[in-house]
């Protein structure tokens, strides 16, 4: 009976079932580090990298980046933050409508997760179901770099995140 029991409490919550997206897309990744994003001293979302083996990050290496908002933002507020970082940290991209296609407002306690595919693709899960793929030369180093790179809105935040 104890048994029958836990099996309904596991049908019953589908999300204990579900694969994670980071376990599916890269089989050895680890947790290297974690950090909370601030804006004007707001959090506006937790972060998560993971690395194969937990490993330092190697950028010719795949990696995973899971964002998890701490405010409701809007799928517009998500493409044109993004589209004004990629102006910042280098030359603007023409992605504005993929980005539409691959963001989706997002609510306190959402996630995405952003997943490297090679140096040209970066896939995208939305609460565990893959959204898109975003497709353009160099998309990994000029996305993740938003969060990782050398040019970020917080060195401390990407330090904290890189695990050093």
């Amino acid at each position: 009976m104890r048994r029958f029991a836990l099996l309904l409490a596991l049908l019953a919550s589908p999300t204990l079932l579900q694969a994670s997206p980071v376990r599916t897309a890269l089989p050895e990744a680890e947790l290297r580090g974690a950090a909370t994003f601030r804006l004007l001293g707001l959090p506006l979302y937790n972060a998560r990298l993971f690395t194969k083996g937990g490993e330092a990050l190697d950028w010719s290496s795949d990696f995973g980046l899971e964002l998890k908002y701490l405010r409701n933002l809007s799928e517009n507020d998500l493409v044109e933050g993004t589209m004004r970082e990629f102006s910042r940290t280098g030359a603007g991209l023409p992605l504005r409508s993929q980005l539409a296609r691959c963001f989706d407002d997002v609510q306190k306690g959402d996630s995405y997760l952003a997943v490297s595919k090679g140096p040209n693709k970066v896939a995208f899960w939305l609460n565990g179901q893959q959204t898109c793929t975003l497709a353009h030369p160099q998309i990994k180093t000029r996305f993740m770099a938003i969060f990782l790179g050398d040019n970020t809105r917080s060195k401390a935040f990407t330090r904290q995140l890189k695990g050093e």
